[in-house]
This record gives C-alpha cells, sequence and structure tokens, in this order.
C-alpha cells in the first residue's frame, strides 16, 4: 500500500461495486425486456444478439465497477497491476464466449432461414464458435505476457502431424463442407444413393450426414462416402415433383371415354388429397399396345417425395371404382396354349455315367397326347 487505508476509500470502492452491480442489473433488467420484444419479430437474429448482450453488458459493469473500486483502494503498484489484469482477462473471457455465441447463433439463423443457403449449420456453428475461442484464448495469453509466437509454430508442426494421423476424418470434414457449401444437399432434403439407402437428410455435422428412412430408422452415411457415390435429390431444383402411373384398358374401350374419365379421376385427387397440387393439369399418355390391353401412362403432381405414396393410393382405389361405374374394363393377361395331338419327341439324352443320374434312356417311357 502507498497509504494507509480509511474507511473513506473502503466507502468509495464499496459505492463503485454498488454501482456496477446496480448497472448490471438494470441493464439485464432492460435487455430482458428488448428480448421480450424480439420474440414478436420475424427475424430471428435480434434474438442471438440480445441474448449476447445479455451475457458481456452485465458482466461489463460488474467489470468496470471492480476496477473503479480498486482504483479507489490505495494498493501497491504490483497489486493494481494484477487486479486489472484480472480483471481484463475476465472481461476478454466473457467477450469471447459472448461472440462465440452470437456469431453461431447469427450463422445459423442465416442458414436456415434463407432459401439457397446451406440448411445445416451444424458445420459452420462448430467451426466458427472453435475459431473464436481460440482466438479469445490467444488474446487472454497475449494479455497475461505470454508470447504466442512459439506456440503458432508448435500448433503449426503438431497440426501438420495430425493432419497426416487423421486423414479420413479430414475428408469427411471437408466433404461436408462442400456439400453444404455446393448446396447439392440439405437437412430435410429427401435423397436416394445409388447403393439403395434413403430418406430425409436430418444433419450434415463434421463427419457424418445422418439420413431419415421412411421407416423412421436413422443412416449413417460418412461425408466422403455421400460426396463420392451418386445421388438423386427429389426436392431439387425443386420440391415439387411429378410421378407416373401405369394403366391399361381392353382393346374394345372408347379411348376418348378413357381419357376424359382418367383426367377427371385426376382433377379430383388433385384437389381432394392433401399434399396433391391442385393447380396440376391432368395429362394422360397412351402409349403401348399391349398382349391384352391398351396401356397409357397418367401423370400426377405431389408436393414433396413422401406424398406419392398416398395419393397414388388414392387415385387408384377412385380411378378402380370410376372405371367399373363407367363399364371400363381392365382386364387380366390371358394367354392361349394350344396342344397338338401326337407323340412328343423326347431328346436324345446322355448315358447314366455323363448324366450322374443312374437311369439310362431306354428307361424314360415314350409320352403320348391322346
Amino acid at each position: 500500500m502507498n497509504r494507509d487505508l480509511t474507511t473513506h476509500d473502503l466507502i468509495v470502492a464499496g459505492i463503485a461495486m454498488a454501482a456496477g452491480l446496480l448497472a448490471a442489473f438494470l441493464l439485464r433488467m432492460l435487455l430482458r425486456w428488448l428480448g421480450g420484444h424480439a420474440d414478436r419479430t420475424r427475424w430471428t437474429g435480434d434474438e442471438v444478439i440480445v441474448s449476447a448482450l445479455r451475457t458481456v453488458v452485465p458482466w461489463s459493469s460488474v467489470v468496470g465497477g471492480a476496477a473503479v473500486a480498486a482504483t479507489a483502494l490505495p494498493l501497491t503498484r504490483t497489486v493494481h497491476h494484477n487486479v486489472n489484469q484480472g480483471l481484463t482477462v475476465l472481461l476478454i473471457l466473457v467477450v469471447t464466449v459472448a461472440a462465440a455465441r452470437l456469431v453461431a447463433g447469427l450463422i445459423r439463423t442465416v442458414t436456415q432461414a434463407r432459401s439457397g443457403v446451406a440448411g445445416s449449420a451444424t458445420i459452420f456453428v462448430n467451426i466458427t464458435r472453435v475459431v473464436v475461442l481460440a482466438i479469445g484464448c490467444l488474446v487472454v495469453l497475449q494479455t497475461l505476457g505470454i508470447s504466442i509466437a512459439p506456440l503458432l509454430t508448435a500448433l503449426g508442426v503438431g497440426g501438420l502431424a495430425v493432419a497426416l494421423a487423421l486423414q479420413d476424418t479430414l475428408a469427411n470434414l471437408f466433404a461436408g463442407i462442400h456439400i453444404l457449401a455446393s448446396k447439392t444437399v440439405q437437412p430435410g432434403d429427401y435423397i436416394r444413393l445409388a447403393s439403395g439407402e434413403e430418406g430425409y437428410v436430418e444433419d450434415i455435422n463434421w463427419r457424418q450426414t445422418t439420413v431419415r428412412a421412411l421407416s423412421n430408422n436413422l443412416i449413417v452415411i460418412p461425408n466422403g462416402e455421400l460426396a463420392k457415390t451418386n445421388m438423386t435429390n427429389f426436392m431439387r431444383p425443386e420440391q415439387q415433383l411429378t410421378i407416373l402411373v401405369q394403366v391399361g384398358v381392353a382393346y374394345d374401350s372408347d379411348l376418348d371415354h378413357v381419357e376424359r374419365v382418367t383426367c377427371e379421376v385426376v382433377t379430383e385427387v388433385m384437389t381432394e388429397i392433401e399434399g396433391a397440387v391442385p393447380e396440376h393439369e391432368p395429362l394422360v399418355r397412351f402409349h403401348t399396345f399391349g398382349d391384352s390391353r391398351i396401356g397409357f401412362t397418367v401423370i400426377l403432381g405431389v408436393g414433396e417425395f413422401s406424398d406419392q405414396f398416398r395419393i397414388k393410393h388414392e387415385f387408384i382405389k377412385q380411378l378402380h371404382k370410376r372405371y367399373r361405374a363407367e363399364g371400363i374394363r381392365i382386364p387380366a393377361p390371358a394367354r392361349t396354349v394350344a396342344l397338338q395331338r401326337g407323340s412328343v419327341a423326347i431328346p436324345q439324352q446322355r448315358s447314366p455315367e455323363d448324366t450322374g443320374t443312374g437311369i439310362a434312356p431306354d428307361d424314360i417311357p415314350a409320352a403320348r397326347l391322346d
């Protein structure tokens, strides 16, 4: 101490701390009120900003009050320096954590709210959070007087060794970043791989892509494998798609009548069934003279991939019911087999030793059709 501690010093320090705590409380209440207003807005980014400020601003007030209190006390130069350094480190850590939350929250908000941007923020959020925290730690070390140049050199050499040891992991990481940056696959898309796996993409993280099949099971696919395989995305470039239903009618049917009735059923299904596209134009295309029927294709519009099963189900039921009411036949395949009277020649067979059956050709009786 440069001088003796007096009651006046304690009162001033106490007032400074109390003012800092009171300011922190009032600012937190104000930010809570702002958070309530932010919840009612359409943009979720303001909620992220207010949440980050609710962490930084009160702590800054407390640290400021503590710094003023330390200044008011008759501390030695060394103690005063250590107190200021500790408060600075505390403030840097608080700001770093809040900045990591803020940046990660804004990235998640932007990627989930804007179309055409990566819908999965897991990789970008994690990478951004780690980068911000790492920068904050380096600033703390620099504030404490620790040189970070040797540390960066060691991290560079160690990073090279780690990169060689974790080639597969890093390959999956960069493959996931490439998938999201190329916008070919986003969470919520329905995909089908060349190997047969298919389902809705749940998440794309730093190592793997999680796909939920229609059976509600999860399929885990490494990002590197997903980037290399052939894949069909049923929700890009747009979510709506068309499905084809094959139908056949008898040769004696009036095709104009068949087309008119089928289009009416398509219109009813598109209007009444959930998941269909009401503005879809009914399309019927005859294409084949089959063995027992004239085949044609009916084109239906569906809102998304999983809706096709329900729409196809309802369309087949209503079409069958309408065809029966209109007298339109859907013939079953039929074949006529003609048998000629007389003997049936049996091909020459090999010896029992060659065939391995133990039955000589002469032992097989001749067959006749009477």
